[in-house]
């Protein structure tokens, strides 16, 4: 899922049934939960049956006592507190179990297509578009009275060879890319039958060092080519709310000073951005997430620039911290507690979980160890962390 220094996992591509863009068109024909697949069946479309790091078979995460059964739906507790809260949803679990479903539409009020809406899947060969997978994530959405962000326009990771060979030519780099959002964006116009209000135009353009990542992107079109991505996605799409994206740059530091001047100098030149995530891939232990007066006077800052502050790939890893399982899981929980709550005093408006159940979760595949990063176990049990999160929505 990221590239923050350590190996980075690529999915394998799968075979899709590509079709053509029909710009005003409603959802792509057989594009139901029921059409993408069915149990017992190759899943055909959209992600690949090994997947990727995000639905990676999950290890045994730390055992713990799952208690009550759920009093209060997280979406609803967020509703009266005026602020959304989401889960990354993978596509085979939505189809295969039944469980996944109705946890992910009882306690959550947006969502992001994990893999689904990347231009590997939507795009896999030139000018041929195949939706099917991400419009049956949006017509459960929109089922569910959920919101949806989409992720992601860009990125250096998950692209189609086609597109990886045309960036690296140099030649017509800028026309390819501008055609994909181009055509993304009108499939998923917010003034047509299948909308998405919010997009992460850009994901992970700074390293961790604070620079503009060399990427096939900055390479083929320089280092203005930011600007110019926000610019072609809001010509395709005027409504929808335009994203930065990134990890890393969620507390003060040098990659959060290098993602703050960024946004600085677009929104001073009058580039159509709205937003910034902050992803929020985190961990138990010392210095393994941001202290609360850190992430509060960086969403101070980046608010003060008339941005919104959106946290959009929030885990709480447990390998990063020591003691007993249920000592790890109280601090687990406290973490999520800490962060949500700030963000919530800070004017955050959207706060997303990396999935939601530690039965698919890409910390394990990522880092090879098992993990329970998420706030439901791999039975949808809820965990302290959930119980955490409840409080704080509640006022607690």
């Amino acid at each position: 899922r990221h590239d923050n220094g350590q190996r980075m996992y690529r999915a394998p591509m799968t075979a899709v049934r590509p079709v053509r863009l029909n710009r005003r068109a409603g959802l792509t024909a057989g594009a139901s939960l029921v059409g993408l697949s069915t149990p017992g069946t190759a899943f055909a479309v959209g992600e690949p049956a090994s997947m990727n790091r995000q639905d990676h078979a999950p290890g045994t995460a730390p055992p713990h006592h799952p208690g009550s059964q759920v009093a209060s739906r997280l979406r609803d507790l967020a509703d009266a507190r005026g602020i959304r809260i989401g889960a990354a949803v993978a596509s085979r679990p939505l189809v295969a179990e039944p469980a996944y479903g109705d946890v992910l539409a009882r306690e959550f009020s947006s969502v992001t297509c994990e893999n689904v809406m990347k231009p590997g899947f939507l795009q896999p060969s030139p000018g041929r578009f195949d939706f099917q997978a991400a419009d049956a994530i949006v017509a459960f959405a929109t089922a569910h009275a959920m919101t949806i962000r989409g992720h992601t326009l860009a990125w250096h990771n998950q692209n189609p060879p086609w597109l990886e060979r045309v960036a690296a030519s140099g030649e017509n780099a800028g026309a390819a890319l501008r055609d994909h959002i181009t055509g993304v964006l009108t499939h998923y116009r917010n003034d047509g039958p299948v909308p998405v209000p919010a997009w992460d135009v850009v994901n992970e353009a700074i390293t961790d060092t604070g620079a503009l990542r060399d990427t096939l992107w900055a390479r083929a079109l320089g280092p203005g080519y930011l600007a110019d991505l926000f610019r072609w996605a809001n010509e395709a799409d005027p409504d929808a709310r335009l994203f930065y994206n990134d990890y890393g740059a969620e507390g003060m530091g040098r990659k959060a000073d290098a993602v703050y001047e960024l946004l600085r100098g677009l929104v001073q030149d009058g580039v159509p951005v709205h937003g910034v995530g902050l992803q929020m891939h985190v961990g138990i232990g010392a210095r393994q997430s941001p202290s609360r007066p850190d992430l509060a006077a960086n969403i101070a800052r980046l608010r003060a620039l008339g941005l919104e502050v959106h946290v959009t790939e929030m885990d709480v890893k447990l390998q990063t911290g020591t003691g007993t399982d249920d000592e790890r899981l109280a601090e687990q929980a406290q973490v999520y507690a800490d962060i949500l709550g700030t963000c919530i005093e800070a004017g955050v408006t959207s706060f997303t979980f990396w999935g939601f159940t530690d039965a698919h979760s890409w910390i394990p595949g990522f880092t090879g160890k098992p993990d329970g990063a998420l706030p439901f176990d791999t039975t949808y049990a809820p965990k302290p962390a959930y119980h955490a999160l409840t409080r704080v929505l509640a006022g607690g």
